[in-house]
């Protein structure tokens, strides 16, 4: 099975004197997920557009696993998803109609689809809505079936637009879950966000654009090490209320652990020193507590300092 993969070339768009894009170049690899992040006009958009066809570069080429998207577009975009700026489903219509029309649009036969659509509404859990007409759900509830009409053909690559952009907090709670879920697939799903806690709940890898430029593409581990004076604020999750001494002082103790605060019950905040490498040993000694562990990933505050950081440098 070949790995999914995702390239921009010395990707440039202009818009008159306006250069969205300024030779980019970005090449993603294998079932991940990575957050694209930049501020409101960085070219996030612009990019993903390039990337399925919507617009064309003025320079570069796009390559959608390993097939141009500007000489080959349809058989590079035919194991592709795609969601940007959220479409409107036909309010008349019920979610199993709107799959069944966009599945059609897509050529898949009719006995595939029958089998493919109660599939995806249950990956994005809207299986008990299926026949319930769309112009009575939530903003939320409809985000749901935009994103499964991106999966309908069970695509290798997802390209999502900033999905939970607009929604109340249960339902961008919702859609980061789903794209959790998407992961377990050998699925590549890039995503736009401009929330930093969308990209520290989902993601495993980050990309920052700002004024049409890449300033970095790496690991979320390894961009809070690389930009973080050699230090990495981690925040672990606990299953049960943490004691506030005892379980400090033993944290705090372990290898690497410049210091360890409780910021919630269950939540302990690290600062640790050492290569990325080193956090599968942080995170088996923090296992070894038998404190209630149920996470550990770079900490949202650590990533909002680097991104303000290097947004007001823009540069490296």
């Amino acid at each position: 099975m070949t790995s999914p993969s995702l390239e921009a070339c010395s990707l440039t768009k202009r818009f008159g004197a306006f250069r969205a894009l300024d030779h980019l170049d970005l090449k993603l690899v294998g079932a991940k997920c990575v957050g694209f992040l930049g501020p409101n006009g960085a070219g996030k958009t612009t990019m993903l557009k390039l990337l399925t066809d919507m617009i064309f570069p003025t320079e570069g080429e796009c390559y959608l696993n390993g097939i141009s998207v500007q000489r080959e577009r349809k058989q590079a975009l035919a194991d592709v998803g795609v969601l940007i700026e959220s479409p409107e489903i036909y309010p008349s219509l019920t979610p199993r109609q709107a799959l069944e029309m966009v599945a059609d649009l897509r050529g898949i036969p009719p006995q595939e689809a029958k089998v493919r659509i109660p599939e995806v509404l249950a990956e994005v859990r809207m299986e008990d809505w299926a026949d319930k007409r769309v112009g009575k759900f939530s903003k939320g509830m409809k985000q749901r079936i935009n994103i499964a009409t991106a999966l309908v053909h069970d695509p290798e690559v997802i390209v999502l637009d900033e999905p939970a952009t607009g929604l109340d907090p249960r339902g961008m709670a919702e859609v980061r879950g789903i794209v959790r879920g998407l992961r377990k697939r050998n699925r590549l799903i890039f995503m736009s966000s401009h929330i930093l806690q969308e990209v520290t709940d989902v993601c495993d890898e980050v990309a920052l654009i700002d004024k049409g430029k890449l300033l970095f593409y790496d690991t979320l581990a390894s961009v809070t090490s690389r930009f973080g004076d050699g230090h990495t604020t981690l925040d672990a999750r606990l299953a049960r209320p943490a004691d506030p001494d005892l379980t400090v002082k033993r944290a705090g103790a372990l290898s690497g652990v410049r210091s360890c605060v409780v910021m919630e019950p269950t939540r302990l905040r690290l600062n640790f020193e050492g290569p990325p490498a080193e956090r599968e040993r942080l995170l088996r000694d923090l296992i070894g507590l038998e404190i209630g562990l149920v996470s550990l990933a770079a900490s949202e505050d650590a990533l909002e300092e680097i991104y303000l950081r290097q947004i007001s440098r823009g540069d490296l």
